[in-house]
């Protein structure tokens, strides 16, 4: 594959395109300040703002979202896998119709695994512009986002309407809904009932890995991070791989699905059969099935990059057990 091809599957972190009107709380304050980024495929924006810098189907999707300090997610769910690895930044992350079932603070380079079925937000909670990276499961990101019932209130409260479309309606646009589409329903008492409220030992002990212990993986081997055998065991339609100067492969190799590469630490030069390229942090780098290819840092320090491989998995619940 030629220079020309790849270099339209690298998509730099100088180059990404936000969207401030992404989702239901862009008007929220607190919420009204955050960028999102739909990297690959087409995420789960409810906005046609949203910038999409590589449509081609994965089997996943690739996303991020940026906040200034003090700026948080609004609560809410997922059919299917969302995860997160913290680019820069510390970040708290809470869950709970609420959030008040339970809490945790992440630094970079930390993943975490969220478990599906349960309402989830974040928060910047750190001193400067944070950043953090996010795999979504399936080709269509599980069908959109789930909102608790509070965050559509307080969004109808602040000139945002979702309708049951899965699209938003900014009435400080003069915009309103369609003919034919209603707003999107609220959870009643019994759907809410059945979302999970797992306690923070739960959520920590099988769905969080921490960026130094797998640095200190890394020194034996190859890390699966996400994955049947993995450090969190699970099957959402794609594996993660945790890629240091340790442990990287040194011979061209190639995967049977696409891969993408997510350097977090240092700067990587990638080579494959027809060019090469470097990758720094932020970059995303879409690799295509069956292309010969490398991954090694290139320059001296630290150096740790995700690797995100599709399986034939189908996208669904997170596994617990």
């Amino acid at each position: 594959m030629t220079q020309h091809d790849m270099t339209a599957r690298i998509v730099r972190y100088g180059e990404l395109k936000p969207c401030k009107t992404a989702f239901i709380d862009a008007h929220t304050p607190g919420s009204d300040q955050k960028e999102n980024f739909t990297i690959i495929g087409g995420g789960v924006s409810e906005s046609p703002d949203q910038h999409v810098h590589i449509t081609e189907p994965h089997g996943f999707n690739i996303g991020a979202a940026g906040q200034p300090p003090h700026c948080r997610n609004s609560l809410h769910n997922h059919r299917t896998a969302e995860v997160f690895f913290i680019l820069s930044g510390r970040w708290r992350f809470f869950w709970g119709e609420k959030g008040d079932a339970g809490e945790i603070i992440l630094e970079e380079g930390d993943i975490f695994n969220i478990p599906t079925n349960i309402f989830r937000g974040f928060e910047n909670v750190g001193t400067d512009y944070g950043m953090i990276m996010a795999i979504l499961g399936g080709d269509d990101a599980g069908g959109g986002v789930i909102w608790a019932p509070h965050v559509i209130e307080d969004a109808k409260a602040h000139g945002l309407i979702l309708g049951d479309n899965g699209k938003l309606y900014d009435s400080k646009k003069d915009e309103s809904l369609p003919e034919g589409v209603k707003p999107m329903p609220l959870l009643t008492q019994g759907e809410l009932a059945k979302v999970d409220r797992p306690t923070g030992a739960e959520v920590v002990s099988g769905h969080v890995r921490r960026y130094l212990d797998m640095v200190a993986l890394a020194n034996d081997g190859p890390v699966k991070v996400i994955g049947e055998t993995g450090l969190m065991r699970d099957k959402p339609g794609f594996e993660v791989d945790f890629v240091t100067r340790a442990n990287a492969p040194e011979d061209l190799h190639a995967h049977d699905k696409p891969s993408v590469l997510m350097p977090v630490k240092g700067h990587w030069r990638v080579d494959w059969d027809g060019g090469s390229t470097t990758l720094a942090p932020g970059d995303t780098m879409s690799i295509p099935e069956g292309l010969r290819h490398s991954a090694a840092p290139s320059m001296t320090g630290e150096a740790a990059l995700y690797r995100v491989i599709a399986t034939d998995d189908p996208a669904g619940p997170t596994w617990r057990g």
